[in-house]
């Protein structure tokens, strides 16, 4: 088969349109791209971990609020789960 079989349907990169001058900048700037810094109450902090469950079964890691907050914050920055 050759190589070009699916070129049509291969993702494809758009050239840049404009000229980087300042490459520190750039390369700084793709690192911090899509990183988010977000601020936690006290409460909020001790209330991240799940407490310990009396029962039989495996213990949880994460308490309703953590994942609430995972589910809020993806939903505001229309976010996959792992991201």
């Amino acid at each position: 088969m050759p190589f070009k079989a699916n070129a049509d349907r291969r993702h494809h990169i758009p050239k840049q349109r404009h000229k980087v001058t300042n490459w520190a900048a750039y390369d700084a700037g793709l690192r911090a791209r899509g990183s988010l810094t977000a601020g936690f109450s006290e409460a909020g902090v001790e209330g991240w971990r799940a407490e310990a469950r009396s029962g039989r079964g495996g213990q949880p890691k994460y308490s309703a609020l953590a994942i609430a907050t995972a589910l809020t914050l993806r939903s505001v920055f229309s976010l996959a789960l792992r991201q």
